[in-house]
């Protein structure tokens, strides 16, 4: 057998630790066929072959997002974008200007918007979108995604008055004299979703369309989405079109459980390019909208524990159902209270002896009790954490969780003891791009340099190499495509990344001018700035 295409001249970074360096790569088809020098890969070019010279650039797998929203990251990018709007008037000028070219009665829509990043800190009002799109109703997603700031319109649509109740696992803000104020949270979003209508298949492939060239040009080449039918569907799409440049794991919502058990539907099922993860359920809220369910409460709000969207003894329940049908579970859990619940329901299925070869994940372990630091690696649970969240969030995380923000974003801590880390972005949450990911693990600062030169609480940095590996070897072992995918190994497939300087070797703060220069799918270019074929 000979190599179709060959890397030469390059700074390889496999992730393997049987051959953690080489110069140069053969790939014969969509796989690695050998790593090694120069001369010998190029030995191995069959004639005719191609063969591209990486001028001395650094090279490493390809990356994958273990946490992403994928068509509604597609979707976004239509979207009203307001995340980093510094004021609250910014936000509402982006509406403004939306609304002046959107029919009347149309409903608008968007997401990104931080109240925590705004003067005074406090939400936002119907009020204030009344005053300036009165003739539509709108829906905008808090950064968070736990949270829906909605105007008059909206509220009157939805039937949503004083004298509604709070759902179960949600809240409708309230004003001073009992009215809705604007601002919905977790489950009471759900009075809204029903207005808000869902793509079609033809703009569902079209938007996952748009987001995979978007992610490719940023060295994605797998990603692991928490979306509900209409993502899968549109990913069948692709890939029925042959036009997937990503190696998808679609989670199951837990309200599509019952179906797919009586599908059938394993964990694991699926091709290359497409499978099937886990049932993902929500066990809590977020921090931005202080939904996360704690032990204690949050910094001087006395009576506020947060919202459990999940009871124990629901989530029991779940973790039951779905390992007897072969389904890993995939839980959202942000505070410490909704950690311990989700540890404590999946230490019970362990220690029943069910589902032992399932990959069990908690998405965000966001903030941790100490002693339950250690439960991951002794229950073999993957944390998939984000650690743009940690700098993203770190001001409000002081602010809302004092000292115990210590143990929030507890990469080291987790790492350390054992546990198997997968990083991803949460996007559209945060921005998807993984240079800002590494950056933030490995110095746990801003782009401005904030909080200081150690970063905040910086015991819990990592090195530029633990945080590459979450984002392909860790990443690969949470979505059990470890044998395929996460490093530059023979008989894997050729996924890989070509960045502009050498991450590995850099001072941290200048990760953040790394480019992406291109990105290997299978063997063929799903993104190039520069062609070095010789």
């Amino acid at each position: 057998m000979q190599a179709d295409l060959v890397l030469f001249n390059g700074n390889i970074h496999t992730m393997d630790p049987q051959q953690p360096r080489a110069s140069a790569v053969a790939i014969v088809g969509d796989r690695f066929m050998a790593v090694g020098s120069d001369a010998e890969m190029r030995a191995l070019l069959a004639p005719g072959g191609r063969v591209v010279n990486l001028q001395a650039r650094t090279v490493a797998p390809g990356f994958i997002d273990a946490h992403i929203h994928f068509l509604a990251y597609g979707l976004s990018l239509q979207e009203i974008d307001l995340s980093a709007t510094p004021t609250l008037s910014s936000a509402l000028e982006r509406v403004r200007r939306r609304a002046a070219e959107t029919p009347a009665a149309q409903w608008l829509s968007g997401r990104g918007w931080d109240q925590s990043i705004w003067e005074g800190g406090s939400f936002p009002t119907a009020a204030h979108l009344d005053a300036v799109a009165p003739a539509h109703p709108i829906f905008l997603w808090r950064k968070c995604g736990h949270a829906g700031w909605v105007n008059s319109r909206a509220l009157e649509l939805a039937g949503i008055t004083a004298d509604t109740a709070d759902p179960d696992g949600g809240e409708i803000v309230r004003d001073e004299k009992g009215q809705p104020s604007g601002i919905l949270l977790e489950k009471a979003m759900e009075f809204v979703f029903r207005f808000l209508a869902e793509p079609s298949p033809a703009e569902a492939a079209a938007a996952v369309r748009h987001a995979q060239e978007v992610v490719n040009r940023m060295g994605i080449v797998g990603v692991h989405t928490k979306e509900a039918a209409p993502s899968l569907q549109a990913f069948q799409q692709l890939r029925a079109d042959n036009d997937l440049t990503l190696r998808a794991v679609a989670q199951i919502p837990v309200a599509e459980l019952d179906s797919a058990i009586r599908l059938g539907l394993r964990t694991g099922l699926g091709d290359e390019f497409l499978r099937i993860g886990g049932v993902k359920v929500f066990s809590d809220g977020a921090l931005g909208p202080r939904t996360a369910w704690m032990l204690a409460p949050y910094e001087g709000e006395p009576d506020n524990l947060g919202i459990a969207v999940t009871v124990a003894e629901e989530m029991a329940d779940i973790v039951e159902r779905a390992v007897h049908a072969g389904l890993s579970v995939v839980t959202h859990a942000i505070g410490d209270r909704a950690n311990r619940m989700a540890l404590d329901a999946l230490e019970v299925s362990r220690r029943a002896g069910k589902g032992l070869h399932l990959r069990h994940r908690i998405e965000h372990a966001q903030i941790l009790h100490p002693d339950d630091i250690p439960r991951f690696a002794q229950l073999g649970v993957i944390p998939s954490v984000q650690p743009i969240h940690a700098t993203q969030d770190m001001r409000i995380a002081d602010r809302y969780w004092g000292d115990r923000s210590r143990y929030a974003y507890a990469f080291r801590s987790l790492r350390d003891s054992g546990a198997k880390l997968a990083f991803g972005s949460d996007a559209p949450v945060e921005t998807p791009d993984v240079i800002q990911g590494i950056h933030a693990a490995v110095t746990r600062m801003r782009a401005d340099g904030s909080p200081g030169a150690d970063g905040w609480y910086p015991e819990e940095r990592l090195t530029v190499a633990e945080a590459v590996w979450a984002y392909t070897g860790g990443a690969a072992y949470a979505g059990g495509t470890e044998n395929s995918q996460g490093s530059i190994t023979p008989g894997k497939f050729a996924d890989l990344v070509v960045l502009s300087q050498d991450i590995f070797d850099i001072q941290p703060m200048a990760i953040l001018e790394t480019d992406v220069e291109a990105t290997l799918f299978g063997g063929a270019f799903a993104h190039a700035d520069i062609d070095w074929t010789e």
